[in-house]
């Protein structure tokens, strides 16, 4: 007797099947059409993000938008680099990894069955095909066979004749390559996302996580920057920027990331020569060029260039563009004057762009800097655009206005209207950030000609909080040297309080008849006077129409606008005597009480009004320059780009296959039929169209004659 041992599958015995099976499972849903969709649907939502939220701006810039708590949210997800997140591009290693997998699966299948000739039919499927027919020849079936080839030959059919068991079979095919247009597209998005994941930034976070390469954030000489800062000169990709003022040269491109910049170092160095621009009549640049000399940093040679927008100069793989210009370091010679106390007395002051100068006044014992941020040879502005005015103010008018309503409207900047256009070159202009001793920082543009809004000539002197804002302007009234020293006189003058007593007193003097009566009124008009243009110049830190409107305030409403009125006239009085006896104290004579001048003490009354928003210890006016051009560039090495036309070639090659390439298939089924052939004629294709039934008919009635 035997002894048999019965042993029951151990648990180790059967997961191999279970893995292959999840394993397969996996791939079938990595390749199928609704993960592509769910991929392609977060891209798209993506997209959308990136366009609606401005990316790579600088982070000061995202925290006044968004505030603190969102904008560490929105740092956390990446969405201030959207596209070369790391998320972005494992989305987009998915999506080439499904697009993949579903060619590798259905692309055979295709093929054999572009190949095939589907001569496996018999007889009584044929008479299943919606588009069919069925005669009988006196022809054998050589003959008919031979007959029916030619003609379908002739309408451009491949055909096959196949012997059955007492039958023929002519197969025939047309359009088969429609299959391609389905791997070729498909094709076309792998190579795309391919060519797109080359260009991207994931060779310079390989390097980030595996070579140690951190971003600079700090200042300083980009030769004296540290090695872990520097990316491999053999980097497959990258894109930076590189500034080169003219006479200098640059090696090196500065990459921005999150956290600060990385240095790449090029092959080759760029000498600037000279750099171009070009201009129409209407003062619109038409032309920026680089001359520059081009040197191999490993050979030495040497070589002249030409870089121009939509022209650049590729050499060792990189491409060199002509991006835009900054200012190299142009050298600035100023006129200071100071915007608080009762001095008028300007000095000259020199500054270099992209450095920084101590402000030699000094005010309520504060100390400033002044960083000299940029410089523009010439402002191509439209002259009947709208803008804001140093008060932003916008209809409705203010309370201010209401009180001046005799008044001009006089809110904008250097472009008024609404749909008009009027570019016109208003000459240089000078940005720079005044920064206390606390390091908080204002920054300031100024024009250094006069500008004409609304007919009247006046100095722009804009200034803002944040980089994120637009500029407010005041509006300095040009006197008539075309110059601020006549408003600075004025200004000066409303801050000396011995002054302002003695133009009210000339204002009482000048306003009463010098009877009785007026003798009796005078010392209260006086105080009245004294009193307005004290409530004017505020608490040194909200004046003007503001201050003018909280004093009116306390009246009550029904006594309003009357008191504004007197008050509005007693001001206006006042600022004129005020005047007048500052250009006596100057040497000056008085001036004449015409149109002109009473013009001119509107817009004076309007910029001292909005001078306490303005906001600053002195008024930096540019008297002259001396230029120095810098060419900013675009520095790439992009190989994903020939890869990127490749796919498109492709795309465009499946797109026309698929939508006019028509794939039809025939089938003649002949057998004898006494002595004659009788034959049963079937076509079918994949989309059936008005076209399709046209053909069937025409096809039918060649082949059945």
């Amino acid at each position: 007797m035997t002894d048999t041992s019965v042993s029951t599958p151990s648990a180790d015995s059967d997961p191999p099947r279970h893995k292959n099976r999840y394993f397969a499972d996996f791939i079938e849903l990595i390749s199928s059409m609704r993960f592509a969709i769910s991929l392609l649907s977060l891209i798209a939502i993506a997209s959308i993000i990136g366009t609606v939220l401005k990316q790579n701006e600088p982070m000061p810039n995202y925290v006044n938008q968004f505030g603190p708590f969102w904008f560490d949210v929105f740092r956390e997800l990446s969405l201030y680099s959207l596209y070369t997140s790391w998320w972005f591009l494992m989305i987009m290693t998915f999506l080439v990894t499904s697009t993949t997998l579903c060619l590798i699966r259905n692309a055979p299948k295709m093929v054999k069955d572009m190949l095939s000739w589907r001569d496996n039919v018999r007889e009584q499927s044929l008479h299943n095909f919606a588009n069919k027919a069925e005669w009988t020849s006196p022809d054998s079936r050589a003959a008919l066979a031979k007959t029916l080839i030619t003609r379908l030959s002739q309408r451009g059919y491949q055909t096959r004749l196949i012997d059955k068991p007492a039958a023929t079979l002519i197969s025939a095919k047309k359009g088969a390559a429609n299959k391609l247009g389905y791997i070729f597209a498909h094709g076309a998005i792998v190579i795309i996302l391919l060519g797109g994941l080359l260009d991207s930034d994931l060779a310079i976070r390989i390097q980030q996580w595996f070579m140690g390469k951190t971003p600079f954030d700090g200042s300083g000489l980009i030769s004296q920057i540290a090695e872990q800062h520097r990316l491999s000169l053999d980097t497959p990709t990258f894109r930076g920027n590189l500034m080169i003022p003219e006479g200098q040269s640059g090696n090196a491109a500065i990459i921005p990331a999150a956290e600060g910049v990385f240095i790449q170092d090029l092959p080759f160095t760029v000498h600037l020569k000279k750099f171009i621009i070009e201009f129409y009549s209407t003062g619109m640049p038409k032309l920026f060029a680089s001359e520059v000399d081009v040197e191999d940093n490993e050979t030495g040679k040497k070589f002249p260039a030409t870089i121009k927008v939509n022209d650049p100069l590729i050499y060792k793989g990189v491409a060199v563009y002509q991006s835009s210009f900054e200012d190299g370091g142009s050298r600035l010679q100023l006129q200071t004057y100071p915007m608080n106390g009762a001095s008028s007395t300007a000095y000259p002051m020199t500054g270099e762009v992209g450095r920084t100068t101590a402000l030699a006044a000094k005010t309520a014992d504060e100390s400033y800097t002044i960083e000299w941020t940029g410089f523009r040879p010439f402002n191509i502005e439209n002259m009947e655009a709208p803008d804001q005015d140093v008060r932003a103010v916008k209809k409705p008018p203010s309370l201010g206005e209401q009180l001046s309503a005799s008044l001009d409207q006089h809110s904008g900047s250097s472009a008024k209207g609404v749909n008009t256009k009027n570019l016109h070159n208003v000459g240089a202009s000078l940005q720079y950030k005044l920064r206390d001793k606390n390091g908080q920082a204002r920054e300031f543009n100024n024009y250094m000609q006069s500008v004409k809004i609304d007919g009247e000539a006046v100095f722009l002197a804009g200034t803002r909080d944040s980089p994120s804002e637009p500029f407010s302007y005041l509006r300095i009234p040009a006197d008539e040297n075309d110059s601020v020293t006549e408003w600075m006189r004025l200004r000066a003058a409303l801050f000396d309080p011995e002054l302002r007593a003695r133009a009210a007193q000339s204002y009482a003097s000048h306003a009463l008849a010098d009877d009785e009566s007026g003798r009796k009124l005078r010392p209260q008009l006086q105080s009245s006077a004294e009193k307005s243009l004290t409530v004017f110049i505020g608490d040194g830190k909200a004046g003007g129409y503001v201050a003018v409107a909280k004093f009116l305030s306390k009246v009550p409403d029904a006594e309003q606008e009357r008191a504004a009125d007197v008050f509005m006239k007693i001001l206006n009085g006042s600022l004129w005597e005020l005047w007048q006896i500052a250009r006596q104290q100057d040497g000056l004579p008085v001036m004449e009480l015409n149109d002109r001048n009473a013009r001119f003490l509107q817009l004076a009354s309007n910029a001292l009004s909005d001078v306490f928003l303005y906001n600053a210890p002195v008024y930096l006016q540019l008297k002259s320059y001396d230029e120095v051009k810098a060419s900013v560039f675009q520095v790439t090495r992009s190989p994903g780009k020939k890869i990127v036309y490749l796919g498109c070639l492709f795309l465009v090659l499946g797109i026309f296959s698929m939508f006019y390439i028509r794939e039809r298939r025939v089938w003649v089924w002949m057998t004898d039929h006494d002595s004659a052939t009788r034959a049963i004629f079937a076509m079918s294709t994949q989309r059936k169209t008005m076209d399709f039934e046209k053909e069937f008919i025409q096809l039918k009635s060649d082949l059945t004659r």
